[in-house]
C-alpha cells in the first residue's frame, strides 16, 4: 500500500525537469529538487494517495486506474519503470480531430519493436548496437468523458533482463536535471568550468555519483543550442540596424523550448529581388558541417544571367534536426512571397530530404554531384586513387547516358568491371538514382548549374571568417561585404556586355544571339553553333509539318534525334539541353539552319540568360507575368526609387544651391505623399465604419429573432 501511494504522490509533487524539456518548470516557478525513491517510501506518502480510483497494493499499474492528465500517467509509469529497472518511451498517440487533444496514448518499454535499417550504418566500421528486443511491456491510457485518463491495457512482462538500481540513473527516461542542477550547470558554464568537472561536482554534492540522474551528455545537449554569451543581443542589434536602413530587410528567429535562439534566417531586399529573377534553381549549401570549427552557416545560392553566384538568403543553424530544416524552408518561402523553385540541389542528407518533401513537394530535388563525389572518395577511395579509369567511367555513367537503358548498361558495366556487385554504398546510391543521374534530370531545368564550383567558391570566400572565435558582428560584416562584392562583379559584367562583340564568323544567328544574351551565355551559345557546323544529317523522315532528323558528329557513331514542327517552328532534341540548361543545343541549331531559320526563335530565349534579365517585368518561374504579388512589386518600386534618390542626392550635395533645391523638392514631396496617404486612410476608415455599422445592425436583428423564439 505504501508503494502504491508513493506512485500516486508523484502525481501531486510535480515532475522533475527533463534535460531536454526544462522550460515549463522554469515558467511555472517550480524549484523542486529531484525526487529520490529512497527518500519517499515512507508512511507519510499515504496521505497523498488520491490520484487513482483503483488501489494498487503491490505498486503495479492496474486497468481502471485514472490520472488527471497524460503527463501524470507518464510520470507514474516512468516511476514504476525506475523501480523495476527499465526505461519508458512514448509510443502511439491518438489526437481528437475536433480540438487536437490527446484521446489515447501508449507508453512502452524502450526495447519495444526494432529499429528500421539506417542506410548510413552499412558502411560504418562501428555502427550503434541494436538495443531493442521487441519487448511488449506497455501501459495504454484513454481519455474519459470527465477529462481524466484511464488505464485500458497493461502488460508487465519483459522479454529481456532489467537493470539493477545502481544503473537506473543511466537509462534514457531517468536521466533528468532538476531545476537546481540546471542552474548549477548554467553557472558553471558561465564560469568556463569544463562539463566533465561540473558532472563530478554534482556527484560529490549528492553523495555518490549514481545519485546524479543524468549523464555528461545531457549537459552538453543543453549547451549545444546556446549561442555564445552576448551574441543574441548583437544579432538583434545588427538586424534592427539593417531594417532601419532598409525597411524591406527580412529576418526570422526560431526559439527553443527555453526561449533561446536556435536558428536564424535573414535576407535583404536585393536578395528577394534576385530570387524573383533567378530563383528557379537554388543550391542549398550546408557544407559548413564538414568542419566543426566553423559557424553553422547555411545559404540559399543561385546563378544570375552572367553565370555568376548570387545569394538569396542565409541562416545560422545551431540545431540541425529535421524540424529545423522544415522551419528554415518555410521561412525562406515566406520571405520570397511563397514562390517555390523549380529545382533545388542539396547534399545527401535524410533530414534535408524529408523537409524538402514537405515544403517543396513539386520541386525537383537533386543531390549535389560534388557531395556525392566526396562520399565516393570515402567509400571507394582505393579505386579513385589507384585507377583514374574508374573515376572517368563513374563520371560518364552519371552525366553521359541519354536513355535510361544506356544508364543501366553503363552502371552494370562498372559493377562488373571493378567487382563492385557487393558494395552496399553503391547499392544504396542506386536507389536514389533519380536525384543524381542526368538521364532522369534532363527534362527538369537546372540552369546547367555546377554545384561544385558554387560550393567551393562560396566557402572559399568565407572560410577564414567562419571560425567560431570571430565576433558575430565581424562575421556579419564580412558576409555583407562578400555579398556586395558579388553585386559589384555583376555591375562590371553588365558594362562588359555593352562592348562590341568579337565574333568568330559573320553568321546572322550569332549577331542576333549577341544582342540578346549576356556575354557568358553567348560564349556557350557560340560553342554550340560551332559544334553544329561539324554535324551531319544521316536521315530525315517527314510526315506533313513534322520532320524527324538523325544527326551525328562527323566521324562518330553516336546519333541524336531532332523533331521539328514547321507549323509553329518548335524543335526538340533527344539530348534535352534546352530543357535542363535553357540554351539550344548544336543539334537543334543545325536543324534550324537547314530550315533557313536564321535567328533564335523567341520561345527558345530564356529571359534569365538575357541582358534584360533584370528589366522590371516580374515573372514567375513558368514565364507568366506576376501582377498580383504586392510584396515583389513594392520591392521593385523601392529599388527604383532608392537608386534615383541616391543619384540625385550625390549630385545635389556638390553645392549649396543644389542641396537647397533638392531639399525643397523632398519637403514638397513629403507633403504630397502625406495628402495621398491621408486620403487613403480616410477612405479605408469609412469602409471599416460602414462595415461595423452593418454588423451591428445584423446583431440587432439576431437579438430580436432570439427574443421572438423565447431564448
Amino acid at each position: 500500500m505504501v508503494l502504491a501511494c508513493y506512485f500516486s504522490s508523484l502525481l501531486t509533487l510535480g515532475p522533475d525537469i527533463d534535460s531536454t524539456d526544462m522550460s515549463e518548470s522554469f515558467h511555472e516557478g517550480k524549484m523542486e529538487d529531484q525526487i529520490q525513491t529512497s527518500s519517499l517510501l515512507d508512511i507519510d506518502a499515504e496521505q497523498q494517495c488520491h490520484s487513482s480510483e483503483v488501489e494498487s497494493p503491490d505498486g503495479l499499474p492496474k486497468i481502471g486506474m485514472k490520472f488527471e492528465s497524460e503527463d501524470h500517467a507518464y510520470r507514474f509509469y516512468n516511476a514504476y519503470a525506475g523501480l523495476v529497472g527499465f526505461s519508458v518511451r512514448k509510443d502511439f498517440k491518438n489526437r481528437s480531430k475536433i480540438d487536437g487533444s490527446v484521446m489515447s496514448r501508449r507508453f512502452v518499454c524502450f526495447k519495444r519493436g526494432f529499429r528500421l535499417p539506417d542506410k548510413r550504418n552499412l558502411n560504418v566500421k562501428k555502427p550503434h548496437k541494436e538495443v531493442r528486443t521487441g519487448c511488449l511491456a506497455q501501459m495504454t491510457i484513454s481519455r474519459q468523458s470527465d477529462g481524466r485518463y484511464r488505464v485500458i491495457h497493461f502488460e508487465a512482462n519483459h522479454n529481456h533482463e532489467v537493470v539493477g538500481p545502481e544503473y537506473v540513473h543511466a537509462l534514457p527516461s531517468h536521466r533528468k536535471l532538476t531545476v537546481s542542477q540546471a542552474i548549477e550547470a548554467d553557472l558553471a558554464d558561465r564560469s568556463s568550468i569544463q562539463r566533465k568537472l561540473t558532472f563530478k561536482l554534482m556527484g560529490k554534492e549528492d553523495g555518490i555519483r549514481e545519485n546524479v540522474a543524468h549523464l555528461p551528455i545531457d549537459l552538453h545537449a543543453r549547451r549545444t543550442k546556446d549561442m555564445k554569451r552576448g551574441e543574441a543581443g548583437s544579432l538583434l542589434y545588427y538586424f534592427q540596424s539593417q531594417q532601419t536602413g532598409n525597411p524591406m530587410f527580412f529576418y526570422a528567429v526560431q526559439l527553443d523550448m527555453d526561449e533561446q535562439i536556435t536558428n536564424i534566417f535573414w535576407a535583404d531586399s536585393k536578395m528577394m529581388i534576385d530570387y524573383s529573377h533567378f530563383g528557379d534553381v537554388v543550391y542549398f549549401d550546408t557544407t559548413y558541417r564538414t568542419n566543426q570549427l566553423c559557424r553553422p552557416l547555411a545559404a540559399f545560392i543561385g546563378v544570375n544571367h552572367h553565370k555568376e553566384m548570387v545569394v538569396f538568403g542565409a541562416a545560422l543553424l545551431y540545431d540541425e534536426a529535421p524540424e529545423s530544416f522544415h522551419w528554415l524552408f518555410q521561412t525562406f518561402m515566406q520571405a520570397m512571397s511563397g514562390r517555390k523553385p523549380k529545382t533545388i540541389l542539396t547534399v545527401q542528407d535524410m533530414a534535408i530530404a524529408k523537409a524538402i518533401g514537405l515544403v517543396f513537394p513539386a520541386t525537383y530535388h537533386r543531390i549535389c554531384i560534388w557531395n556525392m563525389w566526396q562520399n565516393a572518395m570515402r567509400h571507394l577511395g582505393h579505386l579513385l586513387e589507384d585507377q583514374d579509369e574508374f573515376g572517368k567511367d563513374f563520371r560518364n555513367c552519371i552525366c553521359e547516358p541519354v536513355k535510361e537503358e544506356e544508364f543501366f548498361q553503363s552502371w552494370e558495366a562498372i559493377l562488373d568491371k571493378y567487382s563492385l556487385r557487393g558494395n552496399a554504398w553503391l547499392a544504396d546510391l542506386f536507389k536514389e538514382k533519380e536525384k543524381w543521374a542526368m538521364v532522369y534530370g534532363r527534362r527538369m531545368f537546372c540552369g546547367d548549374l555546377k554545384s561544385t564550383w558554387l560550393s567551393e567558391g562560396f566557402n572559399s570566400c568565407l572560410r577564414k571568417y567562419l571560425k567560431s572565435d570571430v565576433d558575430i558582428l565581424q562575421f556579419f560584416n564580412h558576409f555583407e561585404r562578400m555579398v556586395v562584392d558579388l553585386r559589384d562583379k555583376e555591375l562590371q559584367s553588365n558594362i562588359v556586355s555593352q562592348r562590341a562583340p568579337m565574333l568568330e564568323t559573320s553568321a546572322v544567328v550569332l549577331k542576333h544571339a549577341w544582342d540578346i544574351y549576356s556575354p557568358e551565355v553567348f560564349e556557350i551559345f557560340q560553342k554550340e553553333f560551332e559544334d553544329s557546323c561539324d554535324l551531319v544529317i544521316d536521315q530525315c523522315n517527314e510526315n506533313g509539318p513534322l520532320s524527324e532528323y538523325k544527326l551525328s558528329s562527323f566521324g562518330k557513331l553516336c546519333q541524336h534525334t531532332v523533331a521539328f514542327n514547321s507549323s509553329d517552328e518548335t524543335v526538340e532534341c533527344s539530348c534535352m539541353k534546352f530543357e535542363y540548361a535553357g540554351i539550344l543545343c548544336s543539334h537543334a541549331l543545325k536543324v534550324l539552319g537547314v530550315r533557313s531559320i536564321k535567328v533564335v526563335p523567341e520561345k527558345y530565349i530564356l529571359k534569365r540568360w538575357t541582358k534584360d534579365a533584370r528589366v522590371e517585368n516580374i515573372e514567375n518561374f513558368d514565364g507568366c507575368i506576376t501582377k498580383e504579388d504586392p510584396k515583389l512589386l513594392m520591392l521593385s518600386r523601392y529599388k527604383d526609387l532608392t537608386q534615383k534618390a541616391i543619384r540625385l542626392s550625390t549630385w545635389a550635395a556638390d553645392s549649396e544651391e543644389g542641396y537647397l533645391f533638392l531639399n525643397r523638392i523632398f519637403k514638397d514631396s513629403m507633403l504630397g505623399l502625406e495628402k495621398i496617404y491621408s486620403k487613403k486612410y480616410h477612405e479605408i476608415n469609412k469602409i471599416c465604419t460602414d462595415a461595423s455599422q452593418s454588423e451591428d445592425d445584423d446583431n440587432i436583428e439576431d437579438a430580436n429573432y432570439d427574443g421572438r423564439s423565447g431564448l
